[in-house]
């Protein structure tokens, strides 16, 4: 009888520490301490009595970025390194600018779910869903459209047109991350070996290594 008791109150215990999670902000904000050694899941608070205006600021999204690069796109990202008030808040936001024929290559956001707007251009987007169907949702963008790619699925923007593009991505992260999938997979430190990616990819070595050395 006693066991039976000690059982059920164990099941107890376990039950209420499984659902323990804070429902929401449970104060006004918590301002990013970068300075902090304390190591926690995200960023631990400055005293709130600290708080400045500057800290819920960020200046520079009219400012088009360099898109002279291989990719031809410039992400200004606006998250909690830029804004030490999103701390907590579960949001941020970028501003993507493609040049003519430019993309922001297939990329995973491991940790948010994002929602892109057209300023200005056309853009051809898209997203994979997960094995083992790999289906793609795919569509054409114009000035004022919006499209959702959901958290963790492989996603592409193409600007197919002539003139430059401009988009506005926002996230359900303060901190969403960002894996590209070609770096990755060929510029990771150390590199993965040819061999596996030849095999990966069903093509020759010497390609994989030609590759390679593009990271």
């Amino acid at each position: 009888m006693a066991s039976g008791f000690f059982l059920l109150v164990l099941l107890a215990l376990s039950a209420s520490h499984a659902l323990a999670s804070d429902p929401g902000q449970l104060q006004d904000f918590c301002i990013a301490d970068r300075t902090s050694q304390v190591f926690v899941n995200g960023f631990a608070c400055k005293d709130p009595k600290t708080a400045l205006v500057e800290d819920f600021f960020f200046s520079g999204l009219h400012m088009a970025g360099n898109t002279s690069n291989k990719q031809g796109s410039a992400v200004t990202a606006v998250n909690v390194a830029q804004i030490a008030g999103l701390n907590t808040l579960g949001i941020s936001l970028a501003r993507v600018d493609y040049a003519p024929y430019g993309q922001n290559p297939p990329h995973i956001h491991p940790r948010a779910t994002e929602i892109l707007t057209v300023l200005e251009g056309s853009l051809y987007v898209g997203f994979i869903t997960s094995n083992p169907e790999n289906k793609l949702f795919s569509k054409v963008l114009n000035k004022g459209d919006v499209f959702v790619f959901p958290q963790g699925l492989i996603h592409f923007q193409f600007n197919y047109g002539t003139n430059k593009a401009i988009a506005i991505a926002a996230l359900s992260s303060k901190n969403p991350g960002v894996i590209t999938i070609a770096n990755t997979v060929f510029g990771s430190n150390p590199s993965i070996s040819g061999d596996i990616l030849a095999k990966a990819f069903q093509v020759d070595k010497k390609m994989v290594d030609h590759i390679h050395a593009q990271f």
